[in-house]
């Protein structure tokens, strides 16, 4: 069972506000009663350890905050072709082992991946322009960070890492 929650946004798209379900393969519709669905709101996934892989449709834009956290067991993520916003801690304390950020995402923010112990390797898309501090704090795995030569590095996102980028 999946059941998702829905709420209206000012711009006519709706965000998800909640998920009940106990699936280990989440699909995230991309709209509701035909409106397009934009934003995940904060929390939504958040401690659901069943959550083995994600698909995220095109329509989302923006990720808020710890919406992945605790999903030990998500292994596998499909991110939005058009995704240009994440929030802070959004994928804090999951299981992902692998990750292609899509190339309308500019930046990654601080913590956004915190303590992400089994992730080795992120691939970042062609727009990025910034990799903040503690973006990767606590990803003792990580072994690999590609992106673009014009990306600003922060000098704590990656925490002491010597890693291939």
């Amino acid at each position: 069972m999946q059941k998702f929650l829905f709420s209206p946004i000012e711009d006519h798209t709706y965000s998800i506000v909640g998920y009940e379900g106990d699936e280990s393969d989440v699909v995230i519709p991309e709209n509701y009663g035909g409106i397009k669905a934009t934003v995940i709101c904060d929390k939504v996934f958040t401690g659901h350890s069943e959550i083995v892989s994600v698909t995220i449709p095109d329509t989302v834009t923006d990720m808020g905050e710890f919406v992945f956290e605790g999903c030990y067991n998500l292994k596998h993520i499909k991110l939005s072709s058009e995704l240009r916003y994440l929030w802070g801690y959004t994928f804090c304390r999951c299981g992902i082992e692998e990750i292609v950020i899509p190339d309308r995402l500019r930046s990654i923010p601080p913590f956004a991946f915190k303590d992400c112990k089994h992730l080795k390797r992120v691939v970042c898309g062609t727009d990025m322009k910034k990799i903040y501090s503690w973006a990767f704090a606590g990803c003792d795995s990580l072994k690999e960070v590609t992106y673009n030569d014009d990306v600003v590095v922060s000098p704590d996102a990656f925490k002491d890492k010597e890693l291939n980028t």
